[in-house]
């Protein structure tokens, strides 16, 4: 909702402050029904994804659990706008919508930092790039949120000037910032020459989460001894190169659960843990719950299902007593 609502707002803005009707949107849905937003708002669609007119961009907005909606109606309609000549954007987890149909082929998709994990989970061939948005010829990523409006803006004025621009981020109390800018405050030194060697570290281990290494395997692919490892570690981050290596493998395992529907051992095999009853432990210990009451928990905020009906079957169970009258009806 937040990409959404930063989306248009940005193109009404251009078309106030110029005076023109220089942009026109319209929502679509799979079906033509309204679509619930994960904060439980709702938006009306204008068309299903048959009858849409075509469109000059096409931008792909999906929600904390991408692959549950991508059905074969979404990636033809992705296909055959693509073909017409659409630039597709994929906002966020947009980006699987956009891979699912094919169409990313040898380019970089950018994917909000919490969802690369299940991106490769379900793409490996893929490959991502740490920044907020990236505009390469018909197709487009941003990585969601605030990112959003750093990329419509880039839009409105490639398309209508920079002056334009300016003058909606001045409106919007916002400062641009380019594509190329890191998703985390905390990752300002990625696009340095030489990240430093706590950035590395961590890189490392995200990059071995389902076959953990070794602090001497850690240490001997960093080019440094264990000693300096084992210091950098409880240096940067007060933790053992173990304790930091379990802390991030156990939050990629938060995030596949946030955004995947696997069992939950699939998961835990995910991220480098041999028994599920061990990764189960080690989550309760560091999240306060295990992960299936985690699961269970986030679902029922973002059942996205009749969420009506599941309000009214908590509120009033139904007499049992009437149960063949209501099938029989």
């Amino acid at each position: 909702m937040n990409a959404l609502i930063l989306a248009t707002e940005a193109l009404r803005i251009a078309n106030q402050n110029s005076g023109l009707d220089l942009f026109e949107w319209i929502m679509i849905s799979d079906s033509g029904d309204a679509v619930r937003a994960s904060n439980g708002m709702w938006v009306a669609a204008n068309h299903d994804l048959a009858n849409f007119p075509r469109c000059d961009f096409l931008v792909v907005l999906e929600g904390n659990l991408p692959t549950q909606n991508i059905s074969a109606n979404v990636r033809g309609a992705l296909r055959n706008a693509y073909r017409h000549g659409s630039m597709l954007i994929g906002v966020d987890t947009g980006a699987f919508a956009v891979a699912a149909a094919g169409l990313t082929g040898d380019r970089e998709a950018v994917v909000h930092w919490e969802a690369v994990s299940s991106y490769f989970e379900h793409f490996p061939a893929a490959r991502t790039k740490n920044q907020i948005y990236s505009i390469d010829r018909q197709l487009a990523f941003c990585a969601g949120g605030v990112a959003t409006l750093d990329m419509m803006l880039d839009l409105i004025g490639r398309l209508h000037g920079s002056s334009l621009a300016k003058e909606v981020a001045n409106a919007l109390i916002h400062t641009p910032r380019e594509g190329i800018h890191p998703q985390r405050t905390d990752d300002d030194e990625v696009g340095e020459a030489k990240p430093s060697l706590s950035h590395r570290i961590v890189a490392l281990m995200e990059s071995n989460l389902d076959f953990p290494l070794s602090p001497k395997s850690l240490a001997r692919h960093l080019g440094i001894s264990v000693r300096t490892l084992e210091r950098c570690c409880l240096r940067q981050f007060n933790q053992t190169p173990n304790q930091l290596y379990l802390r991030s493998r156990l939050q990629a395992a938060r995030n596949l659960l946030f955004y995947e529907e696997r069992d939950i051992k699939d998961i835990a095999y995910a991220c480098g843990f041999s028994y599920p009853a061990v990764f189960t432990r080690a989550f309760t210990a560091q999240f306060g719950q295990s992960p299936r009451a985690f699961r269970r928990a986030f679902r029922e905020t973002q059942n996205t299902v009749r969420p009506e009906i599941v309000r009214m079957s908590r509120s009033r169970p139904i007499d049992r007593g009437s149960t063949a009258d209501v099938e029989g009806a």
